[in-house]
């Protein structure tokens, strides 16, 4: 596993909720419920995503917007519009009661021109996702022509028509959809991604963040990762910090907090020292210390807290 699949796991869509509408001018959308990410994009047309903060950010046709929450945001045919806003909260209605399309409204050929929106929203499963989050901006774009193109053919297909197995195909598709946009954000000319994305590609801090990834329960030390890796400790340990920020065992910690807090939350029953064994710690008091020092609150108050 390596680090952006990772994280990019807690933000598995399951049940996701998608709409699609087709609009004519003008028009303007107000998507209130704050959903942690929402994917948005357009097919025949354009339009605008006005962010709660931020600068307006246009969506051409076949462009892709993904919008950081808890703030809302509006989408509008254009800037200044005369449009009544239209709240659109129905697009993450609670997520147990199963992905539901929602046509917002409707477009007469005989009317001239329109805009298809598809949106899809992702609620928030734990803090493993929360550190993708914390690398996005409020929004970001990526315009059309690049690998998510086919993806969005399916997607497109897919929300037209209502067949069985419908909601399995279209969460694939947006995960699917998301990993594309995030990568090519990511790789953008003059973009500023965060260092562990950079730092997976480099062969020495790569193959060590893949392999922390991998197994963080196992008892690293820089020596036995470098030898995994067929490096020298000082080689690893001067690479790692260089283009990742810290040090491979500071980062190893910080990510077993992380998935500590997460087993926390989702493993109502297990005690401190099964979660402790699964990340890594023989002692729970050594995982407690270790936890309390990372996230500044001690096990048993983050699972009461939840």
């Amino acid at each position: 596993m390596d680090a952006f699949g990772d994280l990019f796991r807690g933000l598995r869509a399951q049940g996701s909720l998608f709409g699609s509408s087709t609009l004519t001018p003008p028009w303007s959308l107000h998507f209130v419920d704050g959903a942690p990410l929402t994917l948005c994009t357009v097919l025949d047309g354009q339009g605008w995503i006005v962010p709660g903060r931020g600068e307006p950010e246009p969506l051409r046709d076949r462009d892709t917007v993904v919008v950081r929450g808890p703030a809302t945001f509006t989408f509008v045919d254009e800037i200044g519009t005369s449009a009544e806003p239209l709240a659109c909260g129905e697009f993450c209605a609670t997520p147990e009661l199963g992905g539901t399309r929602h046509r917002l409204g409707w477009h007469d050929p005989g009317q001239g021109s329109g805009t298809t929106l598809i949106v899809g929203a992702y609620p928030l499963r734990g803090e493993i996702s929360r550190r993708l989050l914390e690398a996005l901006p409020v929004v970001l774009r990526v315009e059309s022509g690049g690998t998510g193109d086919p993806v969005l053919d399916h997607l497109a297909a897919e929300v037209a028509v209502d067949a069985p197995g419908q909601q399995l195909v279209l969460d694939r598709l947006l995960d699917w959809m998301l990993v594309c946009t995030l990568r090519e954000w990511f790789d953008r000319p003059g973009g500023e991604p965060p260092a562990w994305w950079e730092a997976q590609r480099d062969p020495v801090a790569g193959e060590a963040l893949r392999l922390l990834h991998a197994e963080p329960a196992t008892s690293w030390t820089v020596a036995s990762l470098a030898g995994r890796i067929g490096v020298s400790r000082s080689t690893l340990a001067k690479r790692f910090t260089d283009l990742v920020g810290e040090p491979p065992l500071t980062y190893l910690t910080r990510w077993r907090m992380t998935l500590a807090a997460d087993l926390l939350t989702e493993r109502g029953s297990a005690t401190i020292g099964e979660i402790a064994r699964t990340v890594g710690y023989a002692d729970p008091f050594t995982f407690s210390a270790a936890f309390k020092r990372i996230r500044g609150t001690t096990p048993s108050a983050h699972r009461r807290a939840i």
